[in-house]
């Protein structure tokens, strides 16, 4: 590799603001900012969603679809069953 061309990579710490959850992973991004975790000091990034916080990898989106269906079929039905 020619030297002087390649960006640095180091471990850097994500937050993820919306679950409060940190991940330290390898990358190449450039911050101001650094945190102190686990008695080591890495740069600090803070991202909106993560695989913590979003909904497809949580289950919640999952959930809120069943909640429509079971909602729009007791709207049109009504309750079966008499009562």
């Amino acid at each position: 590799m020619k030297p002087n061309i390649h960006p640095d990579y180091q471990n850097v710490v994500f937050h993820d603001t919306a679950a409060d959850a940190y991940f330290v992973i390898g990358s190449t991004l450039k911050s101001d900012r650094t945190i102190e975790y686990q008695g080591k000091t890495y740069p600090y990034v803070p991202i909106d969603v993560s695989s913590a916080s979003h909904p497809q990898y949580t289950g919640k989106q999952r959930i809120s679809k069943n909640e429509g269906r079971i909602a729009k079929f007791k709207n049109r039905f009504g309750q079966l069953g008499g009562k």
